[in-house]
């Protein structure tokens, strides 16, 4: 009997047999799970058990800023294991004391404290916690286009679809953001839809009862609604809002922060200072699960003597934190959020743009950084979106041509480690125009 081990491909369709067999998938109807293997990385690149290489273009789910498999930030967590692997988080750890002050250091005066939780869902959940507690008020607000995560809270202030099957959390309230090219205001300028998205918005607040709202809580940028990055005076416009009313505004940068915008965070370039910011994912790369919330004075003071009612078993788990430092250390020394912001300046708008200007599907084009999306549209016209049977071929066509994508709805979203050089960002462009080029014949 042939005991030897499964290798390549076939090693490829075990893991795939067992997975479907054993795993419940997340957004997913189980009997339609996709044939995707990926068994190792390095840098920009991961492949299957096979050797099949694919260019990451979707840094996994928009987290893998520093790249696949950095040395230094697996040697730290190496080098944590050996010294200590879990601790409480009532008790003082130097770790987890290093991590927060990084994180700190890279933020406005403003920011106190750090909270750490064990994702990005989790720590949008606590600052609306925060919020309400140093308010005494109860309502949140937050945009109909966001994701803010799928825990109980965090869903149904989430405004897509994956809200609607779990809206068990009461105080949730939506406004419509600015989107220009899909414009809820009628607005044709980016000024005119910044003026009314911000009208809009008050208005919301000012009819439920400003008095009653305690956050209003906003992806800076949101992410997987489209990248779609504010208008001018937009966010300082929230920020106005929400001191008029006495309103903390708490700003969602676990996808767009550290790095992936070509800044530490994205709210720096949009002359705002919110009170709470949640971040997850680029902190680490997601290398060890970890999340947090950045705590201004004013509300970390709430909390001296009266009781935070909040915490996780691994919140600030030492495993993660050492993936923090080594992961900002390595960030700092390697200047890689100034090489996502020379990557988006000079090579993926522009490439980007070109497509467009060559494509009868690409509706428009936004981002900043490594935080781009294709709007794909089956008429310019009508700005109808290509249908997901489209969607689906160009994923595919893809993926066998050896780039991974982000696909969402009728967007193609270029987002790839933060790290990738020019030569590496042009060939994932070359993949994607050649499969739009051959979609349109």
């Amino acid at each position: 009997m042939d005991t030897a081990p499964l290798t390549g491909a076939d090693l490829d369709a075990a893991v795939l047999a067992a997975d479907h067999r054993h795993v419940l998938h997340s957004w997913s109807a189980q009997a339609h799970l996709p044939s995707f293997v990926v068994a190792g990385g390095a840098g920009c690149r991961v492949w299957d058990h096979a050797g099949t290489t694919w260019l990451d273009f979707s840094s996994q789910l928009v987290n893998t800023n520093i790249g696949h498999q950095h040395p230094a930030v697996v040697a730290a967590i190496k080098e944590q294991a050996d010294l200590l692997t879990t601790v409480s988080p009532a008790t003082a750890n130097a770790t987890r004391a290093e991590a927060a002050e990084r994180i700190l250091a890279l933020a406005p005066a403003a920011f106190r404290k750090v909270f750490f939780t064990n994702g990005g869902a989790d720590a949008n959940e606590n600052a609306v916690r925060m919020a309400r507690l140093h308010t005494g008020r109860d309502k949140a607000v937050s945009a109909y286009r966001s994701y803010h995560g799928n825990t109980g809270a965090a869903v149904v202030a989430t405004g897509d679809w994956r809200r609607v099957p779990n809206e068990y959390a009461r105080g949730h309230v939506h406004a419509f953001g600015p989107y220009l090219y899909r414009s809820d205001f009628w607005a044709d300028s980016p000024a005119q839809e910044c003026e009314r998205a911000l009208q809009h918005l008050e208005r919301v607040v000012v009819a439920e009862g400003a008095a009653s709202v305690a956050a209003i809580l906003l992806e800076t940028i949101p992410g997987t609604a489209g990248v779609l990055v504010p208008p001018p005076g937009y966010l300082a416009g929230v920020r106005e809002i929400c001191d008029r009313y006495g309103i903390v505004l708490v700003l969602d940068e676990v996808m767009a922060g550290f790095g992936r915008t070509g800044s530490w965070f994205a709210f720096l370039q949009h002359d705002v200072v919110p009170d709470l910011v949640t971040f997850a994912k680029g902190v680490n790369s997601g290398y060890v699960p970890a999340g947090g919330v950045l705590v201004s004075a004013e509300i970390a003071a709430t909390f001296d003597e009266q009781v935070f009612p909040g915490g996780l078993t691994y919140s600030g788990h030492p495993l993660a934190m050492a993936a923090i430092v080594a992961t900002l250390d390595a960030m700092q020394s390697d200047g890689v959020v100034e090489n996502a912001a020379r990557i988006g300046r000079d090579v993926l708008g522009p490439g980007l743009a070109e497509i467009a200007a060559g494509c009868p599907l690409v509706g428009e084009v936004r981002g900043t950084g490594v935080f781009w999306a294709l709007e794909l549209v089956a008429d310019q016209d009508s700005r109808a979106p290509l249908p997901p049977t489209v969607m689906a071929r160009i994923k595919g066509l893809c993926l066998e041509r050896g780039l991974l994508p982000f696909v969402a709805e009728n967007r193609v979203h270029v987002v790839p480690p933060c790290i990738i050089g020019e030569d590496e960002a042009r060939e994932g462009l070359g993949i994607l125009a050649g499969v739009l080029r051959d979609v349109t014949t």
